[in-house]
């Protein structure tokens, strides 16, 4: 099993901070039929192959993400996509 564990400072609002978490959530959903849920501020996902949870607070956004067996091979490619989509959404 292998993990992704990225945290990012930003300087948005919570409510903006959340939005940009709830539309990556939703185009993981489209895209790869993950489901996910809120608890207060965490975004847990999950789906066949791949689990984790996205935390996020003033300052500060955290994902970890754990990938199965059959995905740990494209650990490198998510871990781009993943600091790409940060960058795009919550940079400081």
């Amino acid at each position: 099993m292998a993990e992704i564990s990225i945290r990012r400072k930003h300087g948005k609002t919570h409510s903006d901070a959340r939005a940009a978490a709830e539309h990556m959530a939703s185009e993981l959903k489209e895209e790869f039929d993950l489901n996910y849920a809120w608890d207060g501020d965490v975004l847990r996902f999950k789906r066949s192959g791949v689990s984790g949870e996205l935390v996020l607070n003033e300052k500060e956004v955290a994902l970890h993400i754990r990938l199965g067996f059959l995905l740990s091979a494209l650990k490198p490619k998510i871990e781009r996509e993943v600091h790409k989509f940060f960058d795009e959404n919550f940079h400081a």
